[in-house]
């Protein structure tokens, strides 16, 4: 072994000993530039650096290298992306700081980023679905619209996870096992193995299963919680405090790294080859994955990573997607049909202590609005949390929720030969998706006439179906004006058609009769417009409506309106508020547009190792219904996009690319909390994003290659941000101003960069390696409301470095790791239990400092 061999390998070990970590993971597989990566981005297979957009490409080697398996692990090598998240399963994804947070409810906005497995969409609203990565070909990162290619919800940008396919060259397997322990936490590990079976000349079958159990590493601590009782007054009447109310406990649940998680899973694919220019593969995939306990952790409490939770709390998240490709010929054309069926349930429990905790305190001394005198005081003194024989009673709430998601999406597409001077693709495109919302709001103990009707101890429930259709036309026309000019223009016909119908809301005593005195509550809130109130009779009126006018002595005489509710329109619904009125019956509400959007593109390519292309293209989200029913829909918002960006492979084994953008998003989307913690979303002011994303690759020689990558990005509103209940026009006329212009969009950091070492050298008849992986993320906003944001804290800034070693035979291989080396708290996501709870925020962390051992083989 040479001597200068030597020297370059003890200078990166000392590297790796006493780096400073300043930079995130790499973006990019660190393969030699001179090395294909070939992606289909653009729906045709192309070499990496030929393709005009800004995308980076994790290959199989990289993702195996870096030990990816789960969302979290493949987006912290993505300077581009951003997101919000609970727990795993519940994720809502950015790009390029196309980001006003509060996104991800299931009645809210639909994502602004897709994902795609292979070549069906999987983008589901409340949360990215967490594929496990294992036996991946590649993830596919698309920064910037790509609505005329992908559709409604890749108005910021697409990811894409292609698996690996069936081959009849030959049988193989893969096994991989691994066995983990996190700082203060418990013990996890995984199983994941692989098999590829020729079936003939012309068929092959590949199955893939895995089995991850996340140790957790959140402790639930002991508390208690006391409730306002009985009002103490002095001789005048004034309120001098409250006797001893309703104290609780929490000592049924108090344990240790609640927060586990278990995930189960598989794939199968099988190609069958009917000739030499047809083949069709079918595929289907699997997984349930099961989170107990709290993913974030109150940074209220003065002892680390610890919550005070007081129910078993879970969340089970299941799907299974059926699939079907086919390709083949026509001629010189090729045609492409994609087709899948997914199929996603979730359920969980929470606790929901703190929204009684917030208004105990938040009634504590409320004041008449009319008299302006003291009225009553705490949830037990103002509200009616009451049993049957009208006892007061513990007012916690539990949540218990539900969501059937499915997905039906259709694309039929055909190309032209890539090989001429003139080239296109164009298709169809269908989907329907559709969700079965539930969510029950229980107080134990609850009396029937306080809760909703027919279901005792319910004193909220939302049970609702919500709908959503895209249709589309598309193409792209690619010519080759001068064999290194080259112009593209692609549209986009779409339209969508969005419904919601069902029920949300408290119960209605029938005997309630507004104004009457002595009558029982309407439920335990005393809300008379929320709920049943609110619901639909036989000639169209609210039941609240249909009361007050019969109430009001101006109407005597007059025939009385029907207090006669209509049938409900979904199973389990007391009856229906949220739809429209029509010719004596019910439809869902419903919101639905058209029109077109576009990309043109200039490529040049002065030489073989560089290429320059400028792009101006645009994005949009559908618009959707608001289920309050006095707020109206919210409209469609775009993107624009100017892009000029390069690929260059300045020497041999570097590679180095990328982009300069300004976006241009015209009256964003924002749900935010509102009114009794309600989800409303609106269309805010204008917002102008500009940045800069680069990556490189460059292999030293010798076995060492490093790569790096890096996004700055500047995301600014261009007006004043309103968020009043009752102002939805972005004027600010109703309500006091939540943003000024120039507020920072939330969620994104300006910064965020990487970078990847690896070397590799021969060893004990094997390959053995040494690896490091630095990962930087600067701080952020957590909300776009400058208030809200002020209360809840910023994301911090944070650094974390991770460390491998290992070696690798013919068919064994094993590494010793550690992630998160320095034990960096870094905050993924904050947030609360509702709007009004500020006295508890919840910080999603990085995962503390593992460390472990990985074993794999080949057969």
């Amino acid at each position: 072994m040479s001597l200068r061999h030597n020297l370059r390998r003890a200078l990166f070990v000392s590297t790796m000993l006493a780096s400073t970590p300043a930079f995130a993971q790499a973006a990019e597989d660190a393969a030699p530039a001179d090395d294909e990566i070939i992606v289909t981005a653009q729906k045709r297979e192309e070499n990496l650096q030929n393709v005009p957009i800004s995308i980076q490409a994790l290959s199989t080697k990289k993702l195996d290298q870096l030990g990816v398996s789960n969302f979290n692990d493949y987006t912290k090598l993505l300077p581009s992306i951003s997101f919000q998240t609970t727990q795993p399963g519940s994720t809502t994804v950015y790009m390029r700081g196309v980001a006003s947070g509060g996104d991800g409810n299931h009645s809210g906005s639909l994502p602004s980023v897709g994902v795609y497995l292979d070549e069906q969409p999987v983008t589901t609203i409340g949360g990215t679905l967490d594929v496990q990565i294992y036996d991946i070909a590649r993830i596919e990162s698309l920064a910037g619209p790509q609505g005329t290619l992908y559709g409604a919800s890749s108005q910021a940008g697409t990811v894409r996870i292609i698996t690996n396919k069936p081959s009849t060259s030959g049988f193989e397997g893969r096994v991989d096992g691994e066995l983990n322990s996190v700082k203060s936490g418990g013990i996890g590990g995984k199983l994941q193995g692989m098999i590829n079976a020729p079936l003939g000349d012309s068929a092959a079958l590949r199955v893939v299963g895995w089995y991850t159990k996340a140790a957790g590493f959140i402790d639930n601590v002991a508390a208690t919680r006391s409730f306002l009782g009985p009002v103490i007054t002095n001789a005048a009447g004034e309120r001098t405090g409250n006797l001893p109310g309703i104290t609780v406990n929490n000592s049924a649940f108090v344990d240790k790294n609640v927060n586990t998680q278990d995930v189960v899973g598989g794939r199968a694919a099988l190609k069958i080859d009917l000739d030499d220019n047809w083949t069709v593969t079918p595929t289907v995939m699997y997984q349930r994955m099961k989170n107990k306990g709290s993913f974030g952790y109150d940074n209220t409490l003065p002892t680390d990573l610890t919550v005070q939770r007081f129910a078993e709390e879970f969340r089970n998240d299941k799907f299974i997607q059926a699939a079907l490709t086919i390709e083949g010929k026509i001629g010189n054309w090729d045609l492409t049909y994609s087709g899948a069926y997914l199929d996603r349930k979730t359920s969980s429990f929470n606790d929901y202590t703190d929204y009684a905790e917030a208004y105990d305190a938040l009634y504590a001394n409320y004041i008449d609005p009319d008299s302006g005198l003291f009225s009553c005081s705490g949830i037990a003194g103002c509200f009616a949390f009451n049993n049957a024989a009208g006892d007061t009673i513990d007012p916690r709430q539990f949540v218990a929720g539900s969501d059937h998601f499915k997905k039906l999406s259709q694309e039929l597409r055909i190309s032209s030969p890539q090989d001429k001077s003139l080239r296109m693709v164009a298709g169809l495109f269908y989907q329907r998706q559709s969700n079965e919302i539930f969510q029950d709001y229980r107080v134990s103990n609850l009396a029937p006439l306080l809760s909703v009707n027919g279901r005792p101890g319910t004193l909220w429930l939302t049970l609702q179906e919500r709908v959503d259709k895209d249709y589309a036309a598309f193409g792209e026309v690619s010519f080759d004006i001068a064999p290194t000019l080259t112009v593209t223009g692609g549209a986009r016909y779409y339209k969508f058609d969005n419904s919601l119908l069902g029920f949300f809301g408290f119960g209605r005593n029938p005997a309630f009769s507004q104004g009457a005195s002595g009558n029982p509550p309407p439920n335990a809130a005393f809300s008379s417009r929320t709920g049943v109130a609110s619901c639909f009779t036989t000639e169209g009126l609210s039941l609240r409506e249909a009361q007050a006018f019969n109430n009001n002595p101006l109407n005597a005489g007059q025939p009385r309106k029907s207090t006669t509710l209509l049938p409900a329109a979904l199973p389990g619904t007391p009856c229906t508020n949220l739809a429209t009125f029509a010719g004596g019956s019910l439809v869902p509400k419903r919101t639905k547009d058209d029109g077109f959007i576009h990309r043109l593109n200039a490529t040049w390519k002065p030489s073989d190792s560089a290429m320059v292309y400028a792009t101006w293209s645009r994005g949009f989200r559908p618009g959707g219904i608001n289920r309050r029913g006095t707020i109206p829909p919210y409209a469609a918002d775009f993107l624009t996009n100017f892009e000029l960006g390069w690929k260059t492979t300045p020497v041999d084994g570097l590679r180095l690319n990328g982009a300069i953008y300004q976006q241009n998003w015209k009256n964003f989307q924002y749900a935010f909390l509102g009114e009794n913690s309600f989800t409303q979303i609106q269309n805010g002011p204008n917002a102008r994003i500009r940045g800069i994303e680069v990556d490189m690759n460059y292999v030293v020689g010798g076995g060492l290659s490093l790569s790096a990558s890096a996004a700055y990005t500047d995301a600014k509103t261009k007006g004043i941000h309103c968020s009043g209940a009752s102002d939805t026009t972005a004027t600010c006329t109703d309500s006091s101003v939540s943003a000024p212009a120039g507020t920072r969009l939330p969620i994104t950091p300006k910064f965020k960069a990487g970078m990847t070492a690896r070397y590799e050298f021969d060893l004990a008849g094997g390959k053995g390696h040494t690896q490091m992986a630095v990962a930087h993320q600067g701080s952020a906003s957590s909300d776009i409301r400058v208030a809200k944001a002020a209360a809840l804290g910023r994301l911090n800034s944070f650094t974390t470095a991770d460390f491998a070693a290992g070696i690798t035979w013919e068919r064994i291989s094993a590494e010793l790791f550690v992630v998160n080396a320095f034990d960096s708290r870094g905050d993924l996501s904050r947030g609360q239990a509702c709007g009004q709870c500020d006295q508890r925020i919840y910080v999603v962390p990085t995962q503390p400092r593992t460390i472990g051992i990985r074993l794999g083989g080949k057969f």
